[in-house]
């Protein structure tokens, strides 16, 4: 099970880095430009910045206490923290009839609460 919340950890931190990343360095203005950025159109420029570096934390936050042993807990309180920005991405998807986004960041949320549950209750880093 360690293993596979590992695994699923990973993915979930790749994600989080990328879409940081997109939303922290790249112009909205870009990023409306694609089909799953067109939310960006009525969102602030700040509001898009944050949210990525809000994604960038998150995927330190998945890693980095693990690895280097310092409030291991903060693994699975950033994936909780990930379970609720997924909502809000699945209501902002949903408003605008992207339902193959909603069905992605539904994935995703899956996989942050496994990670919240699998770190809290069945392999938890301390205890």
């Amino acid at each position: 099970m360690n293993l596979a919340l590992w695994i699923a950890t990973g993915l979930l931190a790749a994600v989080a880095l990328g879409g940081g990343i997109s939303k922290a360095f790249i112009p909205k203005e870009n990023l409306a430009a694609h089909e799953g950025g067109r939310w960006t159109q009525d969102s602030g420029d700040g509001f898009v910045k944050a949210l990525g570096v809000l994604e960038l934390l998150a995927a330190v936050g998945l890693i980095m206490p693990a690895l280097v042993d310092v409030a291991p807990v903060m693994v699975p309180v950033t994936a909780v923290c990930w379970v609720v920005l997924m909502v809000g991405a699945m209501i902002t998807h949903g408003r605008l009839g992207q339902c193959k986004l909603v069905m992605l960041n539904s994935v995703y949320l899956v996989l942050a609460a496994f990670i919240a549950w699998g770190r809290f209750v069945l392999e938890p880093f301390t205890g």
